[in-house]
């Protein structure tokens, strides 16, 4: 194999990822770490800095090793993490606190007591951010410190997200990109920070904590020599500013063509739209992502994607959960049972946070509907399937999606059974790209964009011959065993989430 080859590092908050990659996006090795949260109290989600550290590090370390490639011919490393939160640290660059996760729920009152006071509150972020704001974001997680910690403020000198305290890590610089500055949340519009927001907050005296702001494919810094020993790569290493998880992934996919359809079903499911503008319709629903190349992915989020399987297989099928062959199992049950499931639906909002889309309701709650004795487990498991390609067909019309391809990544789109049935519901060509680390990827591409091997990180991603395509059969979408078993779906939903939902 011969050069160059980029690192790509993808941590969250569960799992760390790396992978080295070709200059056109070929897996040479992966490998994962798994990572762990701290819940100390109710609501709470926190992260070990120097854990999560050691993870990266490690990580990195062992996709070099058996990766088998000379050191050498590796030319710059990208860095993806889970968005927002708050990571705090001092002047020298040490934690002074857990870090606090996208996913933490402490804020709820402070949110709520802003828009007991201004009632507009959620909606005049949005028309910045273009995001339904969640209680993890930077601001809102900032002002309850202040509030709560503010001992711990006075003594800080940054305030920087998961990606950007690894690059602090590794290279000694302290920065951001626009991905994550906008969604601080900030402007979508701008690609960065907006002073009127942290003004909403109150945040005035503590706007110096946060970064300067940069572009993701720019060169973010040189790696310390200490760490590129413990890794096994050359010291200065190129490292790239890097890009939130989502954008990263979006960027892996090699879909930054405004009009293409991208979804991610993992644990949640995200389904969107590139464009060349920022795009704020409809209001007050879902989210907006600011991208390299002044791209934007405006997206809809179902909260629980893979969730919903895996909860079928833990409650339903306990006897399959842990047996490697559970899906071939689940292809059997799926051949066994008709489009329909025999008229049983799903509703999969499987989450206690409710749903952000097509509507924003909190008490939203997973269910099914029209259970009766002859339904077995391989009705309720088809109709789980079918009720996350329902969902995912509902965000593309709220997203008034007219284009005729929809990208799939995540881990549900390694079951082709289940990326052949959404094809068939959302009445599109479903394109699963070849690779399993698409956020790794994008940050790999950042990293060869910032070292001058990319020239348009637009063209980055090609079909490939190895991408897996699902045509929408004939007898798809417009079969009557879907167009009853869609019109049962939303009659479920119209009765979960009321009049507003008959509007998406």
């Amino acid at each position: 194999m011969s050069g160059p080859f980029f690192l790509g590092l993808d941590a969250g908050t569960s799992q760390t990822k790396a992978a080295l990659f070709d200059l056109a996006g070929r897996e040479i090795a992966v490998a994962e770490i798994a990572t762990s949260i701290s819940r100390p109290h109710p609501g709470w989600s926190e992260i070990d800095p120097d854990v999560a550290l050691a993870a990266a590090t490690g990580v990195l370390g062992r996709v070099v090793r058996e990766s088998g490639v000379d050191a050498g011919s590796i030319a710059g490393l990208g860095i993806s993490a889970a968005m927002v939160g708050a990571w705090v640290l001092d002047a020298a660059g040490h934690p002074l606190r857990p870090a606090i996760t996208w996913e933490d729920g402490r804020t709820k009152d402070l949110i709520d007591a802003h828009v007991a006071d201004m009632p507009d509150f959620m909606s005049r972020i949005f028309a910045s951010s273009g995001s339904v704001m969640q209680r993890g974001c930077t601001l809102p997680v900032m002002a309850w410190l202040a509030r709560h910690e503010p001992h711990l403020l006075s003594k800080a000198a940054h305030v920087v997200s998961f990606k950007d305290y690894l690059r602090f890590c590794f290279t000694g610089t302290i920065g951001t990109d626009r991905s994550e500055a906008a969604v601080l949340p900030g402007s979508a519009a701008a690609r960065d920070r907006s002073n009127d927001v942290i003004s909403l907050f109150g945040l005035e005296p503590y706007r110096h904590l946060l970064p300067p702001v940069e572009d993701s494919e720019a060169l973010g810094g040189n790696m310390r020599a200490d760490v590129a020993a413990a890794i096994g790569v050359r010291a200065g290493l190129p490292v790239a500013v890097g890009a939130g998880d989502v954008a990263a992934t979006v960027l892996g996919t090699g879909v930054l063509e405004p009009g293409t359809a991208a979804a991610v079903l993992g644990t949640a499911c995200m389904v969107g739209v590139i464009d060349d503008r920022p795009v704020f319709d409809p209001p007050d629903v879902g989210l907006l992502f600011t991208l390299p190349a002044d791209r934007w992915y405006r997206a809809m989020l179902n909260v629980a994607g893979t969730l919903n399987l895996d909860w079928a297989f833990n409650t339903l099928a306990p006897d399959l959960a842990r047996r490697a062959d559970r899906f071939a199992v689940l292809d059997s049950m799926l051949d066994a049972t008709p489009p329909g499931a025999h008229g049983l639906t799903y509703l999969p909002y499987l989450s206690q946070s409710g749903i952000i889309a097509p509507v924003v309701d909190p008490a939203a709650r997973a269910q099914f509907s029209g259970l009766v004795p002859r339904h077995d487990r391989a009705c309720m498991f088809r109709a789980v399937l079918e009720g996350v390609a329902f969902a995912m067909a509902d965000l593309l019309d709220v997203l008034s999606f007219q284009g005729d391809r929809l990208v799939l990544v995540g881990g549900g789109a390694r079951n082709d059974r289940w990326s052949r049935m959404i094809a068939d519901i959302v009445g599109r060509r479903v394109v699963v790209p070849e690779g399993t680390q698409f956020g790794a990827r994008g940050a790999a591409w950042l990293a060869a964009a910032a070292t001058g091997h990319l020239a348009d990180i637009v063209k980055a991603g090609k079909v490939s011959a190895g991408d897996r395509i699902f045509e929408p059969s004939s007898a798809g979408a417009c079969a009557p065993a879907y167009k009853t078993a869609l019109a049962a779906y939303r009659t479920a939903k119209l009765r979960m989430l009321g009049p507003a939902a008959s509007r998406s």
